[in-house]
């Protein structure tokens, strides 16, 4: 079955959109096998970006715009989905689509009497099944929710059916808006992967980059290139209560949004501006070599492989940072690229593959990865 993958992400830049031809693999020790057939991407509008992103920090939000939102969102995505299909002249008999997150609160907080954990991904999947003329699997996190587990990551499913390997342990990191890993070692059984947000990944970068220079992000990070990083501050910031806290674990917008942004470059006091991005950068390199050492590197050498994916491996700052920061872990740098996969394409292959267990009705969380007390079968299905 070809099926097509759907994402985007908190960074909010835009939509990717991956092609994947799914089977199930009889008589082989993988359950599936897949491919990847083609992938594009999609900026979204200036006017959509900044109204997302607006509405992501709103403390209050008008519940017609929200609306709106949803079903402007499908009719994007559809037409992404459209255009993907005619550029590899190929049709899709399943969309697997993650939406846009608007809210994500993985841990449960009072509400009206109740403790309750919550999200919100929009995007309207009826609208996207019009357009398509095929089902859509979408809304892939509150089921995961519903049995105790937060939501996220959810791309461990993937991560451990494409990177699984009998004598090397391996640590797939990926970097969007938000860092997260995924720990599979050696023969390990999917009940045994890590896997938790580490913490910002570009989302402070771009906003400082926003807020100093009036720039969406740091091309090529040449900015955090010629700055100097602030150690003092780093070392500050890492001590807060997320970077301690044990997984299971997410972060988003709540907690690396544009507050955090704003009292990070309080915090840098009057230094030069590339100072600030410099330091931006190397928080999200630190933080990911501290989640590591604090939580999965407990046995020298049990991992000897750190595959990388995700927007920030298009920073060479970021990445040299990061490769300096691993040199003590006697960690093997290697990228997503090499196992088939591009890295601006994998997280949109994920839900297709998501999106294809649950059309076979099969679960798809790690509730070693969320915290879920159970197996879920994820997602709500808009038939065309």
């Amino acid at each position: 079955m070809i099926v097509a993958g759907v994402m985007s992400g908190t960074s909010a830049d835009g939509i990717n959109v991956a092609l994947v031809r799914v089977k199930d693999s009889r008589g082989t020790r993988k359950p599936l096998s897949f491919r990847l057939i083609g992938h594009a991407e999609y900026p979204y509008p200036p006017a959509v970006r900044k109204f997302i992103l607006a509405t992501m920090n709103s403390q209050r939000a008008s519940v017609s715009e929200l609306a709106r939102l949803n079903f402007l969102l499908g009719e994007l995505y559809a037409e992404a989905i459209l255009a993907t299909q005619r550029r590899f002249r190929t049709k899709a008999a399943l969309v697997g689509c993650h939406g846009q997150t608007i809210y994500h609160q993985g841990n449960a907080c009072a509400f009206l009497g109740r403790k309750l954990a919550v999200t919100w991904q929009t995007g309207e999947g009826a609208a996207i099944a019009a357009r398509t003329g095929v089902p859509v699997v979408s809304d892939f996190r509150p089921a995961d929710m519903a049995v105790g587990g937060k939501g996220a990551p959810l791309v461990p499913y993937l991560d451990f059916l494409l990177y699984r390997d009998a004598r090397i342990g391996r640590i797939v990191q990926n970097i969007g808006g938000i860092a997260n890993l995924t720990a599979i070692p050696a023969g390990a059984s999917i009940s045994q992967v890590i896997a938790f947000d580490t913490g910002p990944g570009n989302m402070v970068i771009d906003a400082v980059m926003e807020r100093l220079f009036h720039r969406p992000y740091d091309r090529n990070g040449r900015k955090a290139a010629t700055g100097k990083v602030l150690d003092r501050v780093v070392a500050e910031f890492l001590r807060q209560s997320f970077f301690r806290r044990k997984p299971p674990k997410t972060a988003g917008r709540e907690e690396f949004g544009r507050e955090f942004a704003e009292k990070f470059v309080r915090r840098c006091g009057r230094v030069p501006a590339r100072d600030v991005v410099a330091t931006a950068t190397a928080l999200t390199a630190r933080s990911i070599a501290d989640a590591l050492q604090r939580f999965v590197l407990r046995r020298r050498g049990s991992y000897r492989e750190f595959i990388v994916s995700g927007g920030g491996t298009k920073n060479p700052t970021l990445m040299t940072m990061l490769a300096m920061e691993l040199r003590p872990l006697n960690l093997k740098i290697r990228r997503s690229d090499e196992f088939g996969i591009p890295s601006e394409a994998k997280e949109a292959a994920a839900f297709a593959l998501l999106a294809y267990e649950t059309w076979r009705r099969r679960p798809s969380n790690v509730p070693s990865a969320t915290g879920a007390e159970r197996s879920a079968i994820l997602g709500k299905i808009s038939y065309a």
